[in-house]
Protein backbone atom coordinates (compact mmCIF):
# COMPACT_ATOMS: atom_id res chain seq x y z
CA UNK A 1 0.00 0.00 0.00
CA UNK A 2 1.37 3.46 -0.94
CA UNK A 3 1.73 6.25 1.60
CA UNK A 4 -1.22 8.06 0.03
CA UNK A 5 -3.43 4.98 0.31
CA UNK A 6 -2.38 4.47 3.91
CA UNK A 7 -3.32 8.01 4.83
CA UNK A 8 -6.64 7.65 3.07
CA UNK A 9 -7.37 4.38 4.85
CA UNK A 10 -6.53 5.92 8.20
CA UNK A 11 -8.71 8.89 7.40
CA UNK A 12 -11.78 6.69 7.02
CA UNK A 13 -11.10 4.28 9.86
CA UNK A 14 -10.80 6.97 12.48
CA UNK A 15 -13.04 9.60 10.94
CA UNK A 16 -10.25 12.16 10.58
CA UNK A 17 -9.51 13.83 7.29
CA UNK A 18 -5.87 14.84 7.29
CA UNK A 19 -4.76 15.36 3.71
CA UNK A 20 -1.14 15.21 2.65
CA UNK A 21 0.81 18.15 1.26
CA UNK A 22 0.19 17.15 -2.34
CA UNK A 23 -3.60 17.34 -1.83
CA UNK A 24 -3.28 20.74 -0.14
CA UNK A 25 -1.27 22.11 -3.02
CA UNK A 26 -3.67 20.85 -5.68
CA UNK A 27 -6.88 21.92 -3.98
CA UNK A 28 -8.50 25.30 -4.15
CA UNK A 29 -7.84 27.23 -0.92
CA UNK A 30 -11.42 28.45 -0.58
CA UNK A 31 -12.83 24.93 -0.99
CA UNK A 32 -10.35 23.59 1.53
CA UNK A 33 -11.25 26.26 4.05
CA UNK A 34 -14.95 25.59 3.55
CA UNK A 35 -14.41 21.86 4.06
CA UNK A 36 -12.40 22.26 7.27
CA UNK A 37 -14.74 24.92 8.64
CA UNK A 38 -17.65 22.49 8.11
CA UNK A 39 -15.74 19.77 9.94
CA UNK A 40 -15.29 22.03 12.94
CA UNK A 41 -19.07 22.52 13.23
CA UNK A 42 -19.97 18.82 12.86
CA UNK A 43 -20.48 18.36 16.59
CA UNK A 44 -21.82 21.74 17.60
CA UNK A 45 -24.12 22.37 14.62
CA UNK A 46 -24.58 19.28 12.41
CA UNK A 47 -27.32 20.98 10.37
CA UNK A 48 -24.99 23.80 9.36
CA UNK A 49 -22.19 21.30 8.69
CA UNK A 50 -24.39 19.30 6.29
CA UNK A 51 -25.28 22.46 4.37
CA UNK A 52 -21.61 23.43 4.07
CA UNK A 53 -20.47 19.95 2.98
CA UNK A 54 -23.19 19.71 0.32
CA UNK A 55 -22.22 23.09 -1.12
CA UNK A 56 -18.65 21.96 -1.87
CA UNK A 57 -19.32 19.84 -5.01
CA UNK A 58 -20.87 22.80 -6.85
CA UNK A 59 -17.74 24.90 -6.19
CA UNK A 60 -15.55 22.57 -8.26
CA UNK A 61 -15.51 23.11 -12.02
CA UNK A 62 -15.18 19.34 -12.43
CA UNK A 63 -15.87 16.49 -10.06
CA UNK A 64 -12.88 16.13 -7.79
CA UNK A 65 -11.68 14.85 -4.46
CA UNK A 66 -13.01 17.77 -2.38
CA UNK A 67 -16.55 17.22 -3.64
CA UNK A 68 -16.15 13.50 -2.94
CA UNK A 69 -14.97 14.21 0.61
CA UNK A 70 -17.77 16.72 1.22
CA UNK A 71 -20.43 14.24 0.13
CA UNK A 72 -18.95 11.52 2.36
CA UNK A 73 -19.16 13.74 5.42
CA UNK A 74 -22.69 14.91 4.61
CA UNK A 75 -23.95 11.32 4.08
CA UNK A 76 -22.59 10.18 7.45
CA UNK A 77 -24.21 13.07 9.27
CA UNK A 78 -27.56 12.58 7.49
CA UNK A 79 -27.56 8.88 8.27
CA UNK A 80 -26.69 9.58 11.90
CA UNK A 81 -29.61 12.04 12.13
CA UNK A 82 -32.01 9.47 10.63
CA UNK A 83 -32.39 11.22 7.27
CA UNK A 84 -32.00 7.94 5.43
CA UNK A 85 -33.60 8.94 2.13
CA UNK A 86 -31.45 12.08 1.82
CA UNK A 87 -28.37 10.07 2.72
CA UNK A 88 -29.23 7.52 0.03
CA UNK A 89 -29.77 10.21 -2.62
CA UNK A 90 -26.41 11.80 -1.87
CA UNK A 91 -24.77 8.36 -1.82
CA UNK A 92 -25.96 7.81 -5.40
CA UNK A 93 -24.31 11.11 -6.28
CA UNK A 94 -21.13 10.00 -4.49
CA UNK A 95 -20.96 6.86 -6.64
CA UNK A 96 -20.71 8.98 -9.79
CA UNK A 97 -17.27 10.12 -8.60
CA UNK A 98 -15.68 6.67 -8.44
CA UNK A 99 -15.25 6.11 -12.17
CA UNK A 100 -12.84 8.96 -12.91
CA UNK A 101 -12.77 11.65 -10.21
CA UNK A 102 -10.82 9.70 -7.57
CA UNK A 103 -8.35 6.84 -7.71
CA UNK A 104 -9.61 3.23 -7.75
CA UNK A 105 -7.96 2.29 -4.44
CA UNK A 106 -9.16 5.42 -2.68
CA UNK A 107 -12.73 5.10 -3.94
CA UNK A 108 -12.86 1.39 -3.07
CA UNK A 109 -11.58 1.99 0.45
CA UNK A 110 -13.93 4.94 0.97
CA UNK A 111 -17.02 3.07 -0.27
CA UNK A 112 -16.17 0.02 1.85
CA UNK A 113 -15.82 2.22 4.94
CA UNK A 114 -19.06 4.02 4.11
CA UNK A 115 -20.90 0.68 3.96
CA UNK A 116 -19.32 -0.33 7.26
CA UNK A 117 -20.62 2.91 8.74
CA UNK A 118 -24.21 2.44 7.61
CA UNK A 119 -24.07 -1.25 8.54
CA UNK A 120 -23.79 -0.21 12.18
CA UNK A 121 -27.35 1.10 11.90
CA UNK A 122 -28.71 -2.37 11.09
CA UNK A 123 -30.18 -2.59 14.59
CA UNK A 124 -32.53 0.28 13.68
CA UNK A 125 -35.58 -1.16 11.86
CA UNK A 126 -36.17 2.12 10.02
CA UNK A 127 -32.62 2.06 8.67
CA UNK A 128 -32.54 -1.55 7.49
CA UNK A 129 -34.56 -0.93 4.32
CA UNK A 130 -32.24 1.89 3.28
CA UNK A 131 -29.09 -0.07 4.16
CA UNK A 132 -30.14 -2.73 1.67
CA UNK A 133 -30.60 -0.01 -0.96
CA UNK A 134 -27.09 1.28 -0.20
CA UNK A 135 -25.78 -2.19 -1.03
CA UNK A 136 -27.93 -2.46 -4.13
CA UNK A 137 -26.72 0.88 -5.55
CA UNK A 138 -23.10 -0.07 -4.79
CA UNK A 139 -23.47 -3.40 -6.60
CA UNK A 140 -24.93 -1.75 -9.68
CA UNK A 141 -22.12 0.78 -9.75
CA UNK A 142 -19.19 -1.59 -9.34
CA UNK A 143 -20.66 -4.33 -11.52
CA UNK A 144 -20.53 -1.86 -14.39
CA UNK A 145 -16.92 -0.95 -13.58
CA UNK A 146 -15.87 -4.63 -13.31
CA UNK A 147 -14.56 -4.14 -9.78
CA UNK A 148 -15.05 -7.74 -8.70
CA UNK A 149 -13.31 -7.30 -5.38
CA UNK A 150 -15.68 -4.61 -4.14
CA UNK A 151 -18.62 -6.47 -5.68
CA UNK A 152 -17.75 -9.51 -3.55
CA UNK A 153 -17.22 -7.43 -0.40
CA UNK A 154 -20.56 -5.67 -0.87
CA UNK A 155 -22.45 -8.89 -1.51
CA UNK A 156 -20.93 -10.44 1.61
CA UNK A 157 -22.12 -7.43 3.61
CA UNK A 158 -25.59 -7.84 2.10
CA UNK A 159 -25.62 -11.53 3.02
CA UNK A 160 -24.66 -10.57 6.59
CA UNK A 161 -27.57 -8.13 6.68
CA UNK A 162 -29.96 -10.86 5.50
CA UNK A 163 -28.58 -13.14 8.23
CA UNK A 164 -29.25 -10.50 10.88
CA UNK A 165 -32.80 -10.14 9.54
CA UNK A 166 -33.22 -13.96 9.55
CA UNK A 167 -34.26 -13.78 5.89
CA UNK A 168 -32.81 -17.23 5.21
CA UNK A 169 -34.60 -17.72 1.89
CA UNK A 170 -33.06 -14.60 0.33
CA UNK A 171 -29.74 -15.35 2.01
CA UNK A 172 -29.60 -18.84 0.50
CA UNK A 173 -29.94 -17.35 -3.00
CA UNK A 174 -27.25 -14.78 -2.25
CA UNK A 175 -24.87 -17.44 -0.86
CA UNK A 176 -25.23 -19.53 -4.03
CA UNK A 177 -24.40 -16.46 -6.12
CA UNK A 178 -21.34 -15.75 -4.00
CA UNK A 179 -20.06 -19.34 -4.11
CA UNK A 180 -20.34 -19.30 -7.90
CA UNK A 181 -18.34 -16.07 -8.06
CA UNK A 182 -15.54 -17.76 -6.09
CA UNK A 183 -15.29 -20.75 -8.42
CA UNK A 184 -13.43 -21.40 -11.64
CA UNK A 185 -15.24 -22.19 -14.87
CA UNK A 186 -14.99 -25.93 -14.16
CA UNK A 187 -16.85 -25.47 -10.84
CA UNK A 188 -13.85 -25.97 -8.53
CA UNK A 189 -12.91 -23.41 -5.87
CA UNK A 190 -10.66 -20.59 -7.05
CA UNK A 191 -7.60 -20.56 -4.73
CA UNK A 192 -7.10 -16.84 -5.39
CA UNK A 193 -10.46 -16.16 -3.72
CA UNK A 194 -9.97 -18.45 -0.75
CA UNK A 195 -10.35 -15.64 1.78
CA UNK A 196 -13.74 -14.66 0.34
CA UNK A 197 -14.80 -18.34 0.22
CA UNK A 198 -14.05 -18.70 3.92
CA UNK A 199 -16.10 -15.58 4.74
CA UNK A 200 -19.00 -17.01 2.75
CA UNK A 201 -18.71 -20.35 4.56
CA UNK A 202 -18.70 -18.50 7.88
CA UNK A 203 -21.99 -16.76 7.00
CA UNK A 204 -23.56 -19.99 5.75
CA UNK A 205 -22.45 -21.86 8.87
CA UNK A 206 -24.06 -19.20 11.06
CA UNK A 207 -27.29 -19.53 9.10
CA UNK A 208 -27.51 -23.32 9.46
CA UNK A 209 -26.47 -23.07 13.10
CA UNK A 210 -29.39 -20.69 13.73
CA UNK A 211 -31.68 -23.06 11.80
CA UNK A 212 -30.35 -26.04 13.82
CA UNK A 213 -29.69 -27.96 10.62
CA UNK A 214 -26.84 -30.08 11.96
CA UNK A 215 -26.46 -32.28 8.89
CA UNK A 216 -25.79 -29.34 6.57
CA UNK A 217 -23.80 -27.56 9.26
CA UNK A 218 -21.40 -30.49 9.58
CA UNK A 219 -20.81 -30.59 5.81
CA UNK A 220 -20.03 -26.86 5.64
CA UNK A 221 -17.90 -26.95 8.78
CA UNK A 222 -15.67 -29.66 7.30
CA UNK A 223 -15.46 -27.80 3.97
CA UNK A 224 -14.42 -24.60 5.72
CA UNK A 225 -11.64 -26.39 7.62
CA UNK A 226 -10.25 -27.69 4.32
CA UNK A 227 -9.80 -24.21 2.80
CA UNK A 228 -6.03 -23.73 2.93
CA UNK A 229 -5.50 -20.93 0.40
CA UNK A 230 -7.10 -18.27 2.57
CA UNK A 231 -5.54 -15.73 4.89
CA UNK A 232 -8.72 -14.85 6.76
CA UNK A 233 -9.29 -12.37 9.51
CA UNK A 234 -9.09 -14.17 12.89
CA UNK A 235 -12.69 -13.16 13.56
CA UNK A 236 -13.85 -15.32 10.61
CA UNK A 237 -12.00 -18.31 12.04
CA UNK A 238 -13.52 -17.55 15.42
CA UNK A 239 -17.04 -17.59 13.96
CA UNK A 240 -16.46 -20.94 12.22
CA UNK A 241 -14.96 -22.56 15.33
CA UNK A 242 -17.67 -21.22 17.62
CA UNK A 243 -20.42 -22.67 15.41
CA UNK A 244 -18.46 -25.92 15.24
CA UNK A 245 -18.33 -26.06 19.03
CA UNK A 246 -22.09 -25.57 19.25
CA UNK A 247 -22.61 -28.30 16.66
CA UNK A 248 -20.49 -30.75 18.69
CA UNK A 249 -22.36 -29.78 21.87
CA UNK A 250 -25.70 -30.67 20.28
CA UNK A 251 -24.23 -34.12 19.56
CA UNK A 252 -22.91 -34.38 23.15
CA UNK A 253 -19.38 -34.62 21.79
CA UNK A 254 -17.91 -32.65 24.67
CA UNK A 255 -14.24 -33.19 23.81
CA UNK A 256 -14.52 -31.84 20.25
CA UNK A 257 -16.71 -28.99 21.49
CA UNK A 258 -14.06 -28.00 24.02
CA UNK A 259 -11.37 -28.01 21.32
CA UNK A 260 -13.42 -25.79 18.99
CA UNK A 261 -14.42 -23.34 21.70
CA UNK A 262 -10.78 -22.97 22.70
CA UNK A 263 -9.81 -22.22 19.09
CA UNK A 264 -12.72 -19.78 18.77
CA UNK A 265 -11.61 -18.00 21.94
CA UNK A 266 -8.01 -17.82 20.74
CA UNK A 267 -9.02 -16.31 17.38
CA UNK A 268 -11.48 -13.82 18.87
CA UNK A 269 -8.81 -12.80 21.37
CA UNK A 270 -6.32 -12.25 18.56
CA UNK A 271 -8.87 -10.15 16.67
CA UNK A 272 -9.68 -8.12 19.79
CA UNK A 273 -13.32 -9.13 19.45
CA UNK A 274 -15.50 -8.92 22.57
CA UNK A 275 -17.08 -12.22 21.58
CA UNK A 276 -14.10 -13.89 23.25
CA UNK A 277 -15.69 -13.44 26.69
CA UNK A 278 -18.88 -15.29 25.76
CA UNK A 279 -16.95 -18.11 24.07
CA UNK A 280 -14.75 -18.42 27.15
CA UNK A 281 -17.94 -19.05 29.13
CA UNK A 282 -18.82 -21.82 26.66
CA UNK A 283 -15.35 -23.30 27.18
CA UNK A 284 -15.92 -23.37 30.94
CA UNK A 285 -19.32 -24.97 30.37
CA UNK A 286 -17.80 -27.84 28.38
CA UNK A 287 -15.23 -28.37 31.14
CA UNK A 288 -18.09 -29.25 33.50
CA UNK A 289 -19.92 -31.37 30.92
CA UNK A 290 -16.73 -33.37 30.35
CA UNK A 291 -16.53 -33.91 34.14
CA UNK A 292 -12.93 -32.79 33.85
CA UNK A 293 -10.71 -31.94 36.81
CA UNK A 294 -8.30 -29.98 34.60
CA UNK A 295 -8.17 -26.26 35.34
CA UNK A 296 -9.27 -24.45 32.13
CA UNK A 297 -7.09 -21.47 33.07
CA UNK A 298 -3.87 -23.45 32.96
CA UNK A 299 -3.30 -22.50 29.32
CA UNK A 300 -1.32 -19.41 28.39
CA UNK A 301 -4.21 -17.96 26.35
CA UNK A 302 -6.88 -18.17 29.06
CA UNK A 303 -4.72 -17.39 32.12
CA UNK A 304 -5.03 -13.56 31.81
CA UNK A 305 -8.83 -13.88 32.09
CA UNK A 306 -8.90 -15.99 35.25
CA UNK A 307 -9.93 -13.06 37.47
CA UNK A 308 -11.95 -11.19 34.86
CA UNK A 309 -15.18 -10.04 36.59
CA UNK A 310 -17.17 -10.76 33.39
CA UNK A 311 -16.65 -14.49 33.81
CA UNK A 312 -16.46 -14.61 37.62
CA UNK A 313 -19.84 -16.36 37.98
CA UNK A 314 -18.91 -19.07 35.48
CA UNK A 315 -15.54 -19.55 37.16
CA UNK A 316 -17.26 -19.98 40.55
CA UNK A 317 -19.59 -22.60 39.02
CA UNK A 318 -16.66 -24.61 37.68
CA UNK A 319 -14.89 -24.39 41.05
CA UNK A 320 -17.99 -25.61 42.93
CA UNK A 321 -18.55 -28.39 40.39
CA UNK A 322 -15.02 -29.71 40.61
CA UNK A 323 -15.21 -29.69 44.45
CA UNK A 324 -18.67 -31.41 44.44
CA UNK A 325 -20.02 -28.49 46.47
CA UNK A 326 -23.73 -28.62 45.58
CA UNK A 327 -24.62 -25.80 47.99
CA UNK A 328 -22.08 -23.39 46.50
CA UNK A 329 -23.13 -24.37 42.99
CA UNK A 330 -26.83 -23.67 43.67
CA UNK A 331 -25.95 -20.41 45.41
CA UNK A 332 -23.96 -19.17 42.40
CA UNK A 333 -26.81 -20.04 40.03
CA UNK A 334 -29.39 -18.25 42.16
CA UNK A 335 -27.29 -15.09 42.50
CA UNK A 336 -26.32 -14.89 38.82
CA UNK A 337 -29.53 -15.38 36.86
CA UNK A 338 -28.03 -13.28 34.03
CA UNK A 339 -25.98 -16.34 33.11
CA UNK A 340 -29.14 -17.87 31.67
CA UNK A 341 -29.72 -14.83 29.46
CA UNK A 342 -27.58 -16.58 26.85
CA UNK A 343 -29.88 -19.20 25.23
CA UNK A 344 -26.96 -21.54 24.54
CA UNK A 345 -25.84 -21.58 28.19
CA UNK A 346 -29.45 -21.88 29.39
CA UNK A 347 -29.97 -24.88 27.10
CA UNK A 348 -26.89 -26.78 28.26
CA UNK A 349 -26.53 -25.80 31.92
CA UNK A 350 -29.43 -28.13 32.82
CA UNK A 351 -27.25 -31.15 32.07
CA UNK A 352 -24.51 -29.80 34.34
CA UNK A 353 -27.01 -28.99 37.11
CA UNK A 354 -28.53 -32.46 36.95
CA UNK A 355 -25.07 -34.06 37.17
CA UNK A 356 -24.29 -31.86 40.15
CA UNK A 357 -27.56 -32.67 41.94
CA UNK A 358 -27.10 -36.39 41.28
CA UNK A 359 -23.71 -36.24 42.97
CA UNK A 360 -25.32 -34.26 45.78
CA UNK A 361 -28.01 -36.92 46.33
CA UNK A 362 -25.42 -39.72 46.41
CA UNK A 363 -23.32 -37.84 48.93
CA UNK A 364 -26.33 -37.00 51.12
CA UNK A 365 -27.88 -40.49 51.34
CA UNK A 366 -24.63 -42.37 51.89
CA UNK A 367 -24.89 -42.61 55.75
CA UNK A 368 -28.59 -43.58 55.83
CA UNK A 369 -30.77 -46.60 55.04
CA UNK A 370 -34.24 -45.03 55.05
CA UNK A 371 -35.29 -41.43 54.48
CA UNK A 372 -38.08 -39.25 53.20
CA UNK A 373 -37.86 -37.79 49.69
CA UNK A 374 -39.08 -34.45 51.07
CA UNK A 375 -36.11 -34.39 53.44
CA UNK A 376 -33.65 -34.90 50.55
CA UNK A 377 -35.40 -32.14 48.58
CA UNK A 378 -35.19 -29.75 51.52
CA UNK A 379 -31.50 -30.44 52.11
CA UNK A 380 -30.60 -29.83 48.45
CA UNK A 381 -33.17 -27.05 47.96
CA UNK A 382 -34.75 -28.68 44.91
CA UNK A 383 -38.19 -30.08 44.10
CA UNK A 384 -39.38 -33.40 45.51
CA UNK A 385 -40.34 -34.65 42.04
CA UNK A 386 -36.80 -34.01 40.81
CA UNK A 387 -35.42 -35.92 43.81
CA UNK A 388 -37.64 -38.88 42.92
CA UNK A 389 -36.43 -38.74 39.30
CA UNK A 390 -32.79 -38.68 40.39
CA UNK A 391 -33.20 -41.54 42.88
CA UNK A 392 -35.08 -43.60 40.28
CA UNK A 393 -32.25 -43.02 37.82
CA UNK A 394 -29.66 -44.09 40.41
CA UNK A 395 -31.60 -47.32 41.10
CA UNK A 396 -32.03 -48.18 37.42
CA UNK A 397 -28.38 -47.34 36.75
CA UNK A 398 -27.35 -49.73 39.54
CA UNK A 399 -25.53 -47.05 41.51
CA UNK A 400 -27.68 -47.66 44.59
CA UNK A 401 -29.67 -50.68 45.79
CA UNK A 402 -33.03 -49.65 47.12
CA UNK A 403 -36.69 -48.99 46.52
CA UNK A 404 -39.05 -46.04 46.54
CA UNK A 405 -42.37 -46.09 48.36
CA UNK A 406 -44.30 -43.49 46.41
CA UNK A 407 -47.34 -43.71 48.73
CA UNK A 408 -45.27 -43.01 51.84
CA UNK A 409 -42.82 -40.75 50.01
CA UNK A 410 -39.82 -42.64 51.33
CA UNK A 411 -36.67 -44.20 49.94
CA UNK A 412 -35.11 -47.25 51.54
CA UNK A 413 -31.63 -48.52 50.79
CA UNK A 414 -31.09 -52.26 50.83
CA UNK A 415 -27.86 -53.32 52.50
CA UNK A 416 -25.40 -55.48 50.62
CA UNK A 417 -25.88 -58.25 53.19
CA UNK A 418 -29.62 -58.35 52.47
CA UNK A 419 -28.92 -58.50 48.79
CA UNK A 420 -26.47 -61.36 49.29
CA UNK A 421 -29.01 -63.35 51.37
CA UNK A 422 -31.72 -62.83 48.78
CA UNK A 423 -29.35 -64.01 46.10
CA UNK A 424 -28.42 -67.12 48.12
CA UNK A 425 -32.11 -68.00 48.68
CA UNK A 426 -32.84 -67.59 44.98
CA UNK A 427 -29.90 -69.85 44.12
CA UNK A 428 -31.06 -72.53 46.62
CA UNK A 429 -34.63 -72.43 45.34
CA UNK A 430 -33.39 -72.87 41.80
CA UNK A 431 -31.23 -75.84 42.81
CA UNK A 432 -34.17 -77.56 44.63
CA UNK A 433 -36.34 -77.05 41.60
CA UNK A 434 -33.76 -78.66 39.36
CA UNK A 435 -33.42 -81.63 41.77
CA UNK A 436 -37.20 -82.16 41.88
CA UNK A 437 -37.36 -82.18 38.08
CA UNK A 438 -34.50 -84.63 37.84
CA UNK A 439 -35.79 -87.11 40.46
CA UNK A 440 -39.56 -87.04 40.22
CA UNK A 441 -40.28 -86.13 36.62
CA UNK A 442 -37.50 -87.35 34.40
CA UNK A 443 -36.38 -90.67 36.14
CA UNK A 444 -37.73 -94.28 35.53
CA UNK A 445 -38.40 -94.76 39.25
CA UNK A 446 -41.05 -92.08 39.16
CA UNK A 447 -42.81 -93.85 36.28
CA UNK A 448 -42.90 -97.26 38.19
CA UNK A 449 -44.35 -95.62 41.27
CA UNK A 450 -46.96 -93.90 39.15
CA UNK A 451 -48.02 -97.30 37.65
CA UNK A 452 -48.27 -98.80 41.11
CA UNK A 453 -50.52 -96.02 42.30
CA UNK A 454 -52.88 -96.73 39.41
CA UNK A 455 -53.07 -100.46 40.35
CA UNK A 456 -53.80 -99.68 43.97
CA UNK A 457 -56.68 -97.48 42.94
CA UNK A 458 -58.17 -100.40 40.97
CA UNK A 459 -57.86 -102.70 44.03
CA UNK A 460 -60.03 -100.43 46.10
CA UNK A 461 -62.73 -100.37 43.49
CA UNK A 462 -63.04 -104.24 43.02
CA UNK A 463 -62.88 -107.52 45.06
CA UNK A 464 -60.20 -107.15 47.68
CA UNK A 465 -58.73 -110.60 47.22
CA UNK A 466 -59.08 -110.91 43.49
CA UNK A 467 -57.54 -107.48 42.85
CA UNK A 468 -54.43 -107.86 45.00
CA UNK A 469 -51.43 -107.14 42.79
CA UNK A 470 -48.90 -109.81 42.11
CA UNK A 471 -45.95 -107.59 42.49
CA UNK A 472 -42.66 -109.09 43.64
CA UNK A 473 -41.77 -107.95 47.12
CA UNK A 474 -45.36 -107.40 48.32
CA UNK A 475 -47.70 -109.66 50.36
CA UNK A 476 -51.39 -110.12 49.81
CA UNK A 477 -52.22 -108.27 52.97
CA UNK A 478 -50.92 -105.14 51.38
CA UNK A 479 -47.71 -105.07 53.35
CA UNK A 480 -44.29 -105.36 51.93
CA UNK A 481 -42.11 -108.12 53.02
CA UNK A 482 -40.13 -105.49 54.87
CA UNK A 483 -43.17 -104.73 57.04
CA UNK A 484 -43.89 -101.14 55.78
CA UNK A 485 -47.37 -100.04 54.79
CA UNK A 486 -47.86 -98.47 51.35
CA UNK A 487 -50.89 -96.41 52.35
Amino acid sequence: MSDDDFMQASDEDYDFDYEDEEEEDSGDVDIENKYYNAKQTKTSDPEEAITEFLSIPSLEPEKGEWGFKGLKQAIKLEFKLGRYQQALDHYKELLTYVKSSVTRNYSEKSIDNMLNYVEKGADNPAAVKFIEQFYSETLKCFQNTNNERLWLKTNIKLARLLLDRKDYHAMTRKIKELHKACQKEDGTDDPSKGTYSLEIYALEIQMYSAMRNNNQLKILYNKALKVKSAVPHPKIQGIIRECGGKMHMSEENWKEAQSDFFEAFRNYDEAGDLRRIQVLKYLLLTTMLMKSDINPFDSQETKPYKNDPRIAAMTDLVDAYQRDDIYKYEDVLQKNTDLLADPFIAENIDEVTRNMRTKGVLKLIAPYTRMRLSWIAKQLQIGEEEVQDIVSYLIVDGRVQGRIDEHAGTFEIESKGDADRIQAIETLASAVGDLYTSVFKDSEGFKIMQSYDNIMMDMHSGDDRMMRPSVPGYRRDGRSRGGVMIH
